[in-house]
């Protein structure tokens, strides 16, 4: 005699096979990997930028003038007198310029590893020793507001170099970097206000 419950459907426990339309919708999801591994190939990009960087800044300190030069262009630095040595402001626009690329890079890691797993299939790194902390909870919600608080990151950086650069800049420009990094709070804010409201009951305390 069979011990199956009669009153259940037959398929339950199994997963049906899908229409040819669903299936094609939903296979759809891996057109996004292109852009992923695109995004990959910017990382190398920034990789190769930010190693090019610190070069010239250490030939620099070295007394290299080409060097300094290429820094100097880089980073947008004027004076009215000529810069023929390495200083204090030269150094730490560099720096920020350099912390700005690690910080894009980190936005990108969020993009391609959180988009990748949210979207377009699991990556099954769970127990993994390298796993992420927070690729074990991530999802579109927690996606959203890790993307604005890099932003944000971001933006700070550029509006630091800026006003150290003041001199180079008008006041247009100074104050719509500021009210665009205000902006960037506020959304940052209201994203975060939102998934809270639209979080279930049970993880209100969390």
């Amino acid at each position: 005699m069979s011990n199956l419950d009669p009153n259940l459907p037959q398929h339950a426990g199994r997963a049906s096979p899908l229409r040819p339309l669903p299936n094609l919708i939903f296979a759809s999801r891996w057109l996004q990997l292109p852009l992923y591994l695109g995004l990959i190939v910017a990382q190398g990009v920034y990789v190769v930028h930010f190693l090019v960087e610190l070069l010239h800044l250490v030939e620099a300190a070295f007394g290299s003038e080409e060097a300094l030069k290429s820094l100097i262009t880089s980073i947008g630095y004027k004076t009215t007198a000529p810069v023929t040595t390495l200083n204090e402001t030269v150094i730490m626009l560099v720096v920020l310029a350099l912390i700005d690329v690690v910080m894009i890079s980190n936005l990108l890691i969020m993009v391609i590893v959180g988009g990748y797993e949210t979207f377009v299939s699991r990556m099954n790194l769970e127990g993994h020793r390298d796993q992420p902390e927070w690729l074990s909870h991530v999802n579109a919600s927690v996606l959203k507001v890790k993307l604005a608080t890099a932003i944000i990151g971001i933006s700070s950086i550029h509006l630091l170099k800026t006003f150290i650069n003041a001199d180079n800049y008008t006041d247009r420009v100074l104050i719509a970097q500021t009210a665009i990094h205000i902006a960037f709070l506020l959304s940052a804010m209201a994203i975060a206000f939102t998934d809270r409201l639209m979080a279930p009951p049970s993880s209100a305390g969390h």
